[in-house]
């Protein structure tokens, strides 16, 4: 019971803290707008439903429409609502999404591998993801099906971790180093073929390069939400594991003493990780360090229990991500998010190592 009033504490904590992000980010840009504001613009977008309605037309049978209600009206400046609810907020949306997907799928794989070098691209989502969004960019005539950029980047990552884990499982077991050094292996090898793919880019070099350094600027709200629901969704999964992933920490053997399914146990965490991340990176590109750092910096906070860490982990990191954003896009001339979390997330991890707070789990 200790461990749900801890975790609940830290969950509401957490919670608002991203909301107070997303409100001052919300209000960042051009156009300066107050925190109050912001919260009157989103407070009027709240709608819930008032009635049902029934409509026809001469060309159609009857039909029921859902009557929703504004509970809301402030008044509110115009192009205040415009800014903050069709430039800003889809953007945010975006980030917070791929933030808690990455901090949540860096938390698992930290805990799955024991490394704490251990992020979301380790088995070599990120890469393939790589590969089929850049494909998508400099040859899509090439692609089947016709899949967009981000269609191939989720297409590529679940193909990664398909493949990675068929090259690392034998006799119906995976052993945990054989599926990393699996995934350095195609990392290694798929970086060579996006190297190459680069230099035949041509005139799509520069959009190439733009997402491969990580991006939120071109995101729709109705991605984000897509992104956000089936993160939510699996990180609820992967919370039902998080006693197992607890035992996971112990080693395998330790771990089937106290009854975990072991192999079983893995399918699951890495499947639901490699989602997650394919998820991420399909609609912002390769963002690095979130997955890297933020759990680390809540296993200080937190401790290593995974039953804490794994909702703490996502949330943070939909904070951070925000905030990076937030950063990115406030200077003379925008950069991409990609940059800022890297300019942030090494100096960090190298001031603990300095303190010795990296150490193997």
């Amino acid at each position: 019971m200790r461990h749900r009033s801890r975790t609940a504490s830290a969950v509401s904590a957490l919670s608002v803290l991203l909301v107070g992000v997303v409100v001052v980010s919300a209000g960042i840009g051009p156009v300066h707008v107050g925190p109050i504001a912001v919260a009157k613009v989103f407070a009027n977008a709240i709608a819930v439903p008032a009635g049902v309605r029934m409509e026809a037309t001469a060309l159609a049978a009857p039909w029921h429409a859902v009557e929703w209600y504004a509970p809301f009206g402030y008044d509110v400046d115009p192009l205040y609502s415009t800014i903050v609810l069709q430039v800003r907020l889809p953007r945010i949306a975006a980030g917070a999404s791929v933030g808690f997907a990455l901090a949540a799928a860096g938390t698992v794989m930290q805990g799955l591998f024991r490394n704490p070098m251990a992020d979301p691209s380790i088995i070599g989502v990120s890469s393939v993801a790589s590969v089929g969004a850049v494909a998508a960019i400099v040859a899509p005539v090439a692609l089947p099906f016709g899949l967009g950029l981000r269609a191939s980047a989720f297409v590529g990552a679940l193909v990664a971790a398909v493949v990675v884990y068929a090259i690392a499982t034998e006799g119906g077991r995976t052993p945990v180093a054989t599926l990393l050094l699996a995934g350095v292996a195609v990392q290694t090898f798929l970086g060579s073929v996006t190297s190459y793919l680069i230099l035949r880019s041509g005139d799509s070099i520069e959009e190439v390069t733009y997402w491969l350094m990580g991006h939120l600027d071109a995101s729709r709200i109705e991605e984000a939400l897509i992104t956000g629901g089936i993160s939510f969704a699996l990180v609820v999964v992967l919370y039902l594991y998080a006693e197992d992933l607890n035992a996971l920490l112990l080693g395998e053997t330790d771990a089937r003493s106290v009854g975990v399914e072991v192999e079983w146990t893995k399918r699951i965490l890495l499947a639901a990780s490699s989602i997650i991340t394919g998820a991420a990176v399909a609609i912002s590109g390769v963002i690095g360090f979130v997955g890297l750092i933020v759990p680390h910096a809540l296993r200080l906070i937190v401790g290593p229990d995974h039953r804490i860490l794994l909702p703490t982990s996502a949330l943070a990191g939909a904070s951070f991500l925000v905030a990076a954003d937030t950063l990115a896009r406030s200077g003379p001339a925008e950069l991409p998010v990609g940059i800022v979390t890297a300019a942030v997330g090494a100096p960090f991890f190298l001031y603990l190592l300095r303190k010795r707070e990296v150490s193997e789990l």
